[in-house]
């Protein structure tokens, strides 16, 4: 009896009884004696292993693996990851954070040029590449006045974006912002680097809500939002890489439109 038992045991943690096969329908289907014996075994626990979703590819059509198409140093964690890293960029883990950082702010940068372009050039009738020193622009600039604006300007607030990747919340202080009050808009209210939210950065709370007086960031809304904002950059990089060809040819994307 001891002997059937342990049999039955085993037959109950086997592939034929979690499958439904013959096997465990014999053993459901024996007299309660055959099935144990004077001494109870102890229940045996079954863990079931959820699947891991494949990881997508940039290039489905390709069967085979490697590092061309499925590189071991992406695990897809990363928001719009497909595996693209041909030069393989993002072997050191901390010049992929940063190199995902670039693209980030590349990406943002290129989606304001986007419809910069297109609505300068449809409000004056001037060729974006042109607008800088055509005397009939609405604001035209001399390359000293571009220089000291990026300078002043946009050197600050790039410097604080540097050394906030570097020592995270180092910027939310008071002494690093001009204005003390203005102190807590710079911290970082969804604990993800390039992704502040609060109500500064977020002011129509596309990826939160205000409870209290307080920033609560939407973890899953964020996550797709995360994913729409670096298609959308991708695609406007793109766009500004051709819009550079163009111009180069003396076209603009108004004319090449035939607008």
């Amino acid at each position: 009896m001891a002997a059937t038992s342990t049999a039955v045991v085993n037959g109950l943690g086997s592939s034929a009884f979690l499958s439904g096969g013959k096997r465990s329908q014999t053993l459901l289907s024996a007299p309660i004696g055959a099935r144990a014996g004077t001494a109870v075994a102890a229940p045996r626990r079954l863990v079931v292993a959820a699947a891991v979703a494949p990881k997508k590819s940039w290039l489905p059509g390709v069967k085979a693996g490697g590092n061309l198409v499925d590189p071991e140093w992406l695990d897809g964690s990363l928001p719009g990851d497909y595996g693209f890293d041909p030069l393989g960029l993002g072997k050191d883990p901390a010049f992929l954070k940063w190199y995902r950082e670039a693209e980030l702010i590349h990406g943002r940068w290129a989606m304001a040029a986007v419809v910069g372009i297109f609505v300068g050039q449809a409000w004056s009738g001037i060729p974006w590449f042109e607008a800088g020193a055509d005397p009939g622009a609405i604001a035209p600039f001399s390359f000293g006045t571009l220089l000291g604006t990026q300078l002043i300007l946009m050197g600050w607030v790039e410097s604080k974006r540097w050394v906030d990747f570097f020592n995270p919340e180092s910027q939310s202080v008071e002494w690093a912002t001009p204005w003390s009050r203005t102190a807590e808009n710079f911290a970082n209210a969804t604990g993800d680097q390039g992704y502040p939210g609060g109500k500064f950065f977020d002011p129509l709370k596309l990826a939160g809500t205000i409870q209290n007086g307080v920033y609560i960031p939407d973890k899953e809304n964020l996550e797709r939002l995360k994913l729409a904002e670096i298609k959308h950059a991708r695609l406007a990089m793109v766009a500004m890489l051709i819009f550079y060809f163009e111009a180069g040819q003396g076209k603009t994307p108004l004319g090449a439109l035939g607008l």
